[in-house]
């Protein structure tokens, strides 16, 4: 079954880090592009970075930069999403996404060929 799988989110107090997990299965990571994106309720969905298989990133927004670091392991076949400084306005559902071009990441989110679940981030005293 191809599918991708967020893992690690949390309950963490702002100023706390977290590291979260995308993890392929049915599929190879290691030639995909990968995108990080969030969605609070109610919110629309934001785009928060992507890394090619390269280690080429874009960031989408400048609000995690210096904060949120991608990296993979493709002897795992899995992605991660380190955040570090989170605060109030990081919480929400995060997911991973993964583009088949993979030397480049896509200006859009529909040019995504794969998505997962997504995992919940809670920041909170």
């Amino acid at each position: 079954q191809v599918q991708l799988v967020e893992s690690g989110g949390t309950l963490v107090q702002p100023g706390g880090s977290l590291k979260l997990s995308c993890s392929a299965s049915g599929f190879t990571l290691d030639y995909y592009a990968v995108g990080w994106f969030r969605q609070i309720p109610g919110k629309e969905r934001e785009g928060l970075l992507c890394e090619t298989y390269t280690g080429g990133i874009t960031y989408y927004t400048d609000s995690v930069k210096g904060r949120f670091t991608p990296s993979r392991d493709n002897a795992k076949n899995t992605a991660y999403l380190q955040m570090n400084g989170l605060g109030r306005e990081d919480a929400a559902v995060y997911y991973c996404a993964a583009e088949s071009g993979g030397g480049w990441c896509p200006p859009d989110a529909f040019e995504y060929d794969r998505w997962g679940r997504g995992t919940q981030v809670t920041v909170s005293s």
